[in-house]
This record gives C-alpha cells, sequence and structure tokens, in this order.
C-alpha cells in the first residue's frame, strides 16, 4: 500500500505494459460483443509529468518522451500514442494515462470496467480522473480477491490486467494462484500480467506453476543487459491472447527496445504457446 506510481509513471515499463494493453484492447473492440475489463491494481489513472513525483525521478524522459518524439513510429505503436494524446487535449504530453484511464477511453457502450486500488489517495484520484463514467467502478478491494469476487463478468469476455507493485516478497506465489483461480471462474478471458525483469527464480517459478494453462504469450523487452538486483526491463505474461497479436508485438517490440536502449544488451523476446506446445520465439538485441 506504500507504493506510488507517480515517481515511476511514463517510463520504460510503462510505455511497454501500455503499448500491449492498447493492443489487446483493439482485438477486443474488433467484435461487436461488449467486453468487461478488470485491472487488479489501478493506480491514480491520470499522471502529472510535470508534477513534483514525476520530475525527482524523471524516468518519463527514458519512457514515453523517446516515444513521442519518433517522427515515424510503426502502426503497432499508434494506439498507445493516441491514447496519449487523448490525456493531452490542449497540446504538449504533460499528462500521463495510466492503465485505467485508458481502458475507460476504450470502452463502447454496453462495455464495462472494474478498478481496484486500496491506497486511499490514490483511489481518491482514480475516481477522480474516472469522474462522470457510467460504465465504470472503483473499489477499495485487494486485487487478488477481487480475482475470485468479479469473475465471471456478465458480458462473458474481455480482460483482466494484473499489475502489482512486486512490494511483497511471494509476489509470483500469489500471481499464480490468481491466475489459476481466475482461469478456473472464467476459461475464456484474456489475463495479462506485468513483471518486472528483475527476479529470475521467481518468474521461473511462476513459469513452472502455470505451464498448463493453456495458450499464452510472453514478451521481454530490455533496455540493457542483466544486472544482479537491477531492473532491467519489463514483460507481460498474456493467457488466451486475442487473434493477431503476436504479429503485432513483432512490429513492436524491436522498436520499442531500440527506442528504449540505454545500454549494450537491450533487446526483446517473444515467445508463443498453445496448449503448452511451443508454436512461436523470435527475439533479437539492440545494436
Amino acid at each position: 500500500m506504500n507504493y506510488r506510481h507517480a515517481f515511476h509513471a511514463g517510463n520504460h515499463c510503462d510505455v511497454v505494459k501500455h503499448v500491449v494493453l492498447c493492443l489487446v484492447l483493439d482485438r477486443l473492440k474488433a467484435k461487436d460483443k461488449p467486453f468487461a475489463v478488470l485491472d487488479t491494481h489501478a493506480g491514480r489513472g491520470l499522471y502529472d509529468l510535470e508534477g513534483e513525483a514525476a520530475l525527482k525521478t524523471g524516468e518519463h524522459a527514458g519512457g514515453v518522451r523517446r516515444l513521442a518524439a519518433d517522427p515515424a513510429p510503426p502502426p503497432a505503436i499508434r494506439p498507445f500514442l493516441e491514447a496519449v494524446l487523448r490525456a493531452n487535449p490542449f497540446g504538449g504530453a504533460r499528462w500521463y494515462p495510466g492503465s485505467p484511464v485508458i481502458i475507460a477511453d476504450a470502452l463502447r457502450p454496453g462495455d464495462s470496467a472494474k478498478f481496484c486500488e486500496l491506497h486511499p489517495e490514490e483511489r481518491a484520484a482514480l475516481e477522480g480522473a474516472l469522474a462522470g463514467r457510467s460504465s465504470v467502478r472503483v473499489f477499495d478491494r485487494d486485487g487478488y480477491q477481487a480475482v475470485r469476487a468479479f469473475l465471471p463478468p456478465p458480458e462473458r469476455r474481455g480482460l483482466v490486467l494484473i499489475d502489482p507493485p512486486f512490494e511483497q516478497p511471494g509476489e509470483y506465489d500469489r500471481l499464480a494462484d490468481a491466475l489459476k483461480d481466475g482461469l478456473r471462474r472464467w476459461a475464456t478471458g484474456v489475463f495479462m500480467i506485468w513483471r518486472p525483469v528483475k527476479d529470475d527464480a521467481g518468474w521461473r517459478r511462476f513459469q513452472h506453476a502455470v505451464e498448463d494453462v493453456g495458450d499464452t504469450l510472453s514478451l521481454d523487452v530490455t533496455i540493457r543487459g542483466p544486472v544482479p538486483d537491477k531492473l532491467t526491463g519489463s514483460g507481460l505474461f498474456i493467457v488466451n491472447p486475442p487473434y493477431g497479436l503476436s504479429a503485432s508485438l513483432v512490429e513492436a517490440a524491436p522498436w520499442l527496445a531500440a527506442r528504449l536502449a540505454i545500454g549494450p544488451g537491450a533487446g526483446w523476446s517473444l515467445v508463443e504457446r498453445e496448449k503448452g506446445a511451443l508454436i512461436r520465439k523470435e527475439a533479437g538485441t539492440v545494436s
């Protein structure tokens, strides 16, 4: 509950996560049937990149600022850049949209979203960022408990985003338990889990625990080579990935790795499996 994302908003981890989130939402909107979204660790929804917290770390300079400055981004990046533009209707890039605002902006009539946030100040800010939107609700609730409480949704199709701050030991164990419980309740839902590229042992333990969950896609984007106990990138683990997502990520990932790199060893990898069997594995490094 002590984690404040405002210090890290718009950094390299955020942009990788939100590029993929925008692509998943676009795939969900490709069908007319309504969908639901559950965001288990929502944060405040909208971040001031000129505020004290963001300026103290300056992490957004190595993230969203680099992407926004590129004159010719590939098509797979454009949904994310459009989300940033919507958050700044008067120009510039002062405001960075977190996942709740990105999700809320993507909803159509009939779609819905639930957001969970335990920190009282962050939750109050989230409620303000989403004010006036009848299709969304904000809850003072543990995100892992929400997986059990809110699934399956009435819409029967949609997304669960699990993006914990990784402050507590054993986070990968909780993630694995929540994912398996969520899939028992909603076998056809898209589950998207963010992780820091840091705790290799925890990540391997998680992979082993969920190796039989079905169709999966793993994407990693690193900004430098491995450094013990240091954050060097971020990854996404997606269960029931929407059709066409992997092709978009193969387009997006090399560009992201190149734009976000800060040192030798930066790169990307994508692994896609169907019912546990490897069907696609691609990777690249930044020269």
